[in-house]
Order: structure tokens, then C-alpha cells, then sequence
């Protein structure tokens, strides 16, 4: 269902209404365009598998800059005992889209010798199928790394604070596959986290979706003189292409898209690609109209 709301911006109807919560740290996935040109991304950008036959070309990057102390939380879903080595984790101050494609084959040292970039390798006991861990950046700059089956410990010093940083990981040599399982930050009282997930998202009416995206394609053709553009000073941009301003709100309350990205975002995932909240295609006597 598609709709104007009270700022003329596009909304788009969905099953479950989402909004964050007071003390959310924000929607969390993996970037949907930087990404390693052997990465493959599904669940919402949430799983990330390595394909080929290869070690390497699968670095990913989270879809937001993160805060520090923020703990990023991983499951690794498959390992490969094929390579040797196992997942880097890491932190960079360039921004997602001011990177060009395809991305570096490997974090270290193809990142790591570049100004902006930080990361380290995790061992591989913490990387077997089914581990979780979590790594996040100190108040110092250090990075520390934890898992369900060795102790918190030190990777690395030294990340320059001074700018926003995004997570950093590279799906490498033994590890094949990773979720992201969110993020949280603990403090004395409270222990902020980022947007829960649904636990199934089911998949999208083929039929109902081009629907719903022939109806976005008729609106970002428009030449209504309240579309915003990007030129625009209001607003954020969209988080796909990172160059235009959000300009459709979607049910989960998230304004996250730009006009030209949104059809291209449900036809492939189906969900909002910041709380995951499914997106649902016009009803029969909707698409039909008023009698």
C-alpha cells in the first residue's frame, strides 16, 4: 500500500507497525552495496556467506556508523577447514559510499595499510560453526574482541576516535558465513540495543510486488512539485545510495529510501533494510480502486 503522508513524502503500507525505542541504538545490518565482490547477502542484509572457491573478496560493512563501546554481535553460521586463518574484525572511518567497487580482496593489509583502517585477526577457536562473539572499540581507541568460548581480549590500539567509524569484517579463509545478530551497549543503569529483528520474514507476493513497484516507478516519474529532490536541505539521505534525500517513509516508520532506490529494495529484499520489518504489496480492491 502506497500512500502520502502529511509532508506529501510516499509511506508504504506494511503487516507490523516498528518504531524505535527510547533507548534503541538504531537499526543494524551489513551494507548493501559495499560489499566484497564474493559476498553474498540475504536475510534482510544480515547473513553474509563468502562464495567461490576462494579465501578471500569478502569483507563486509556495517550498514551505519557505530558508537563506541558499541558491541558488535556475530554468529559464525559456517567454517571451512580448507584455508587457513579465519575472520578480521575492524573499524574504519571511511564512509561506505565513498568507496568504489569491487572493494579490496583482503582487510589486512590491502585495508590496513591504508590511512582510515583498522583491523585484526580473530583466532580460530573463536571462529568454529556456531560460535558467538562480539567486538567493539574503547574510549582509548582499542578494539577487544569476546566470544561464548575464550576470554575478552585486545586486538588492537590506536583507531582514531576523532571521526565516525563503521564496523568492519572480513569473511575470511576458514569462516564462510557469518549473521549478524545485532548490537548493545552497556552502561551502569541500562543496556542500550539496537532494532530487534522478526524472527521469520516471510517472502514477498511476486505478483503483489510488481504491483508496488510499478506503482513507486509512476511516483518517482512524477513531476508534483512537493517530491522531494536531492537538493533538498532537509532530511537525511537514503541509505542505499547514500547521494539523494529519504524521501519514502516506510510503515516501520524508518524514512530511509529515496524515491529512484525503492523499488530496486523491495523487489530484492522485501523489508525495511534498517528494522527488517516486512513490506507488503497492495491489496486486491486496493489495486483495483474505487468503484
Amino acid at each position: 500500500m502506497v500512500k502520502e503522508n502529511d509532508n506529501g513524502n510516499s509511506v508504504v503500507g506494511s503487516e507490523t507497525p516498528h518504531r524505535c525505542g527510547l533507548f534503541c541504538l538504531g537499526p543494524l545490518t551489513f551494507h548493501s552495496q559495499a560489499v566484497g565482490h564474493k559476498v553474498r547477502l540475504s536475510k534482510g542484509g544480515r547473513l553474509a556467506e563468502r562464495t567461490g572457491t576462494t579465501f578471500r573478496n569478502g569483507l563486509v560493512l556495517s550498514s551505519r556508523p557505530v558508537k563506541i563501546r558499541e558491541r558488535i554481535r556475530l554468529r559464525v553460521e559456517k567454517d571451512l577447514f580448507t584455508w587457513h586463518g579465519a575472520l578480521r574484525v575492524g573499524f574504519t572511518n571511511v564512509p561506505p559510499s565513498d568507496r568504489s567497487l569491487p572493494l579490496p580482496s583482503m582487510a589486512i593489509p590491502n585495508l590496513t595499510d591504508t590511512p582510515g583502517h583498522w583491523a585484526a585477526p580473530v583466532h580460530e577457536s573463536c571462529c568454529r560453526e556456531g560460535s558467538e562473539l562480539e567486538f567493539w572499540v574503547s574510549y582509548s581507541g582499542t578494539v577487544y574482541v569476546s566470544c561464548n568460548n575464550c576470554t575478552q581480549h585486545k586486538l588492537l590500539t590506536g583507531v582514531d576516535l576523532r571521526e565516525p567509524l563503521w564496523a568492519m569484517i572480513d569473511i575470511y579463509g576458514q569462516t564462510c558465513s557469518i549473521f549478524l545478530l545485532g548490537s548493545e551497549k552497556r552502561g551502569v543503569l541500562r543496556t542500550r540495543k539496537s532494532c530487534p529483528a522478526p524472527k521469520r520474514l516471510p517472502s514477498p507476493d511476486v505478483d503483489n510486488l510488481s504491483d508496488l513497484i510499478s506503482n513507486l516507478s509512476t511516483f518517482s516519474e512524477s513531476s508534483d512539485e512537493s517530491l522531494p529532490w536531492p537538493d533538498s536541505p532537509a532530511g537525511e539521505d537514503c541509505v542505499v545510495c547514500m547521494r539523494t534525500k529519504a524521501a519514502v517513509t516506510l510503515p516501520c516508520g524508518h524514512q530511509c529510501l529515496c524515491v529512484p532506490c525503492t523499488p530496486r529494495i523491495i523487489q530484492q529484499f522485501g523489508t525495511c533494510p534498517l528494522c527488517r520489518h516486512v513490506i507488503i504489496a497492495p491489496s486486491e480492491e486496493e489495486r483495483r480502486g474505487p468503484l
